[in-house]
C-alpha cells in the first residue's frame, strides 16, 4: 500500500481544508499501473468515469497517482483550469515531483492539495447557504 493509515488520515483532512471555504472540488485516485500510454490521459479518463465534470461551476481537480508506474498526473476541470492556466498546474507537478522523489508522497500530496484549495477559495468561494461539497473527500483506490 502506497500510505499508511495515518497518511491517508493526513490526506483526506488535507482534502477537506482544501475544500472549506470554496464550491471547488478535490479528489485523490490512486492505482497500481497507468494503462494509458499518458498519466495525463488516464486522468481525464478517471475524471470523466467518477463524473467530476458534473461540478456546478466546473472546479474540480483530480490528483492521479499511478503508484508502480511511477506516473502521475493533476487534471483541472474547464472553469478551474481558466482561472490558474498551465503555470500553475506546471508549479504543482514541480511540487509532487520533489516530494515523490524525496519517497515523501503524503507531504507533497498534503502540500499540493492546500495550494489547490487557496485558488480554488480565491476563485470559486462558497455559498454560505449551500453544501458545496458534491463530491467524496475519500481517497479513491482503483
Amino acid at each position: 500500500m502506497l500510505f499508511s493509515k495515518e497518511e491517508e488520515t493526513r490526506i483526506v483532512s488535507s482534502i477537506q481544508l482544501g475544500e472549506r471555504g470554496t464550491s471547488g472540488e478535490i479528489r485523490l485516485y490512486v492505482e497500481d499501473f497507468c494503462l494509458r500510454d499518458s498519466p495525463v490521459e488516464r486522468a481525464q479518463e478517471v475524471f470523466q468515469l467518477f463524473g467530476m465534470f458534473n461540478t456546478k461551476s466546473r472546479n474540480a481537480v483530480l490528483i492521479y497517482l499511478a503508484e508502480k508506474s511511477h506516473h502521475f498526473a493533476i487534471w483541472g476541470d474547464s472553469g478551474i483550469h481558466e482561472q490558474v492556466g498551465l503555470q500553475f498546474w506546471e508549479a504543482e507537478k514541480k511540487l509532487l515531483q520533489t516530494h515523490f522523489m524525496q519517497d515523501d508522497a503524503a507531504e507533497g500530496l498534503c502540500k499540493a492539495i492546500g495550494l489547490i484549495g487557496a485558488r480554488l477559495r480565491e476563485f470559486f468561494p462558497a455559498d454560505e447557504n449551500y453544501d458545496d461539497n458534491e463530491l467524496s473527500n475519500e481517497i479513491i483506490y482503483g
